[in-house]
């Protein structure tokens, strides 16, 4: 049993990584046949998505109002990765004020979590469970940002999605090999490890075990009935009565290890609005989610590191992708550190970014591979704490929004790993976020971990919604992507791609990754037909004349990008999922 164990958690290492199987090869583009559009655009991860959020946006709608519509589509059509059982953060950008803002819809620990919730467990058997379940925040995220700066009814709102659901619609590929390598997982079809709820394989498996086919019309009636919900009573519709029961009675009586989430924890629920870290970088100002996403300090951290370098003039050249990991492992050393979340560790936010700091730690940087930096010590008061590393889902999805006024959206929404914990209630999946908080509350010499578990605290995510602006302070860039930990170095990479190199938001997109963790630098294997082609080989070897431990893998993004040019909007839409462009 123990070998098997391994093994199946080797095999959930890659699946956690690549949260795909077969990338997509669509054309990204439906807006302009070049990508581009004059008054408005959205980006997000499915077709049908897209194209509901575009028809919204055409009616009039702002970039909340068509926000609203795309999660509640992506719930449904691409369940894998986001929904009402979710959380996500926003960005967002008010052009009649020129303020922006940030919201956070993570997901919370139940108030009856303990420091010691996931002792002696692995990651497979908490993520299974109902212990992974996190209070979800997308519901209140999405009344809230919407009572703010929505425009359309929020009754219509449900109702793309609420028809798509009653209507059916084709599973995609993506979503169709997901559950596939999952069930391959299982011991037996009676003895399932995964999609152990009656309700979660009956939706997404046929009776003998086999993933349905991508292609397969799908129907969601439950999905309706509680967007019907929501249509009448708005936000409450999900908190409280019948939706609310059905998810606390799910999470206590989960088949394998039973949570303690209650309606009251549900009830109970409120989103926070959060100033967004803002970082000088070449003269643009880069806006993005702060604690408890480490995705906004950590990617600013990287463009301040690498700011004092000539990256060259190769966006896959040897000096930017070297200087680029180096920054990496100087900013994830400090992000394992410090960063949690601030309504509960005082995290050093602004040292963190202080160009004085960034500036002593760049000075790490050499032509030769540093190994595994230390944490720096940031100015400004934080707790004394231990490192510790995690966030490993990826089922995770982004949207990038832009209406007629030049209000902006980016927003990164999650279940964490690719269909949450396996649960379907009333249509939609729960997630596992809480397996994002450290398994150990404390090291080996008893100091607290900043992303310990606690009741009522959200875990610390990577999500990276980020805004850029240009240096006179006008819209600029919209950009940030699933892929776990992965995404800070995704969004850091797309934002060098066009600030550095000069690339449109297509051409950012299609090129290869690369990042560093503060361990092994991850190059991508190129995609024929997705990413452009390069020498993977020789730039592994180049780099690893430099010292660098370097692995050829694929790496797969989810990249939403929008870029405001000479007043027409240019569209990113990432093929390794099944991204596209839509507006007009």
């Amino acid at each position: 049993m123990r070998r098997l164990m391994s093994v199946l958690l080797a095999a959930l290492a890659s699946l956690l990584l690549l949260a795909v199987t077969t990338p997509a090869v669509a054309t990204p583009k439906s807006g302009g046949d070049d990508g581009t559009t004059k008054r408005e655009m959205v980006v997000t991860a499915n077709p049908l998505a897209t194209d509901a959020a575009a028809k919204t946006l055409k009616r009039g709608g702002t970039v909340a109002d068509a926000m609203v519509v795309a999660q509640t589509m992506l719930g449904l059509v691409e369940p894998q990765s986001s929904g009402l059982g979710g959380g996500a953060f926003i960005v967002y950008y008010d052009a009649a004020t020129g303020t922006t803002t940030t919201f956070d819809g993570r997901e919370k620990a139940p108030s009856a979590a303990l420091e010691t919730r996931f002792e002696g467990l692995g990651f497979f058997n908490a993520w299974q469970s109902g212990l992974s379940v996190g209070v979800p925040g997308v519901p209140r995220l999405m009344e809230e940002v919407h009572q703010r700066y929505g425009r359309l009814n929020w009754t219509s709102l449900m109702q793309p999605a609420s028809a798509q659901a009653r209507k059916g619609f084709e599973l995609t590929e993506r979503t169709s090999d997901l559950v596939d390598t999952l069930l391959s997982f299982n011991p037996s079809c009676e003895d399932r490890l995964f999609f152990k709820d009656p309700a979660a394989f009956d939706y997404f498996a046929n009776a003998d075990c086999t993933a349905k086919a991508a292609g397969t019309q799908v129907r969601n009636p439950a999905y309706a009935t509680t967007l019907k919900r929501m249509a009448k009573s708005g936000a409450d519709g999900f908190y409280f009565g019948e939706t609310a029961e059905n998810i606390a009675a799910a999470v206590q009586a989960d088949p394998r290890i039973a949570g303690d989430m209650t309606t009251a924890d549900l009830a109970n629920y409120e989103v926070a609005e959060r100033a967004p870290v803002c970082v000088d970088y070449r003269g643009h100002n880069v806006c993005g989610m702060g604690p408890p996403s480490s995705g906004g300090l950590t990617v600013g951290q990287i463009l301040g590191l690498v700011e004092p370098f000539d990256l060259g003039d190769d966006p896959l050249g040897e000096q930017a992708v070297h200087l680029v990991t180096q920054a990496g492992r100087l900013a994830f050393a400090d992000r394992n550190l410090y960063i949690g979340d601030s309504d509960f560790v005082t995290v050093p936010v602004d040292g963190l970014v202080d160009k004085d700091y960034l500036a002593s730690r760049s000075a790490l940087i050499t032509d030769m591979d540093m190994g595994t930096a230390e944490p720096g010590t940031p100015p400004g008061t934080f707790d004394p704490a231990a490192s510790s590393s995690d966030d490993p889902g990826s089922g995770t999805t982004h949207f990038s929004i832009v209406d007629r006024w030049g209000n902006a959206l980016s927003m990164t929404s999650s279940i964490e790993s690719p269909f949450g914990n396996t649960v379907l209630v009333d249509g939609f999946l729960l997630n596992n976020e809480l397996t994002d908080f450290s398994f150990s509350p404390t090291d080996a010499e008893g100091t607290p971990i900043a992303n310990r578990v606690q009741a009522n605290k959200r875990p610390r995510s990577s999500m990276s919604p980020t805004i850029v602006f240009d240096p006179e302070g006008d819209l600029k860039l919209l950009t940030g992507s699933p892929g776990g930990s992965r995404i800070i170095g995704y969004t850091a990479q797309s934002i060098i791609n066009v600030l550095d190199f000069g690339l449109t938001p297509q051409e950012a997109v299609e090129t290869p990754h690369y990042l560093n963790r503060n361990g092994s630098t991850d190059i991508e294997e190129p995609i024929p037909g997705v990413t452009n082609d390069y020498d993977a080989e020789a730039l592994k070897a180049q780099l690893e004349a430099r010292g660098q431990t370097v692995n050829i893998r694929s790496l797969n993004s989810g990249l939403s990008m929008i870029l405001v040019e000479d007043d027409r909007l240019v569209g990113g839409a990432d093929r390794r999922r099944d991204t596209t462009v839509g507006g007009r």
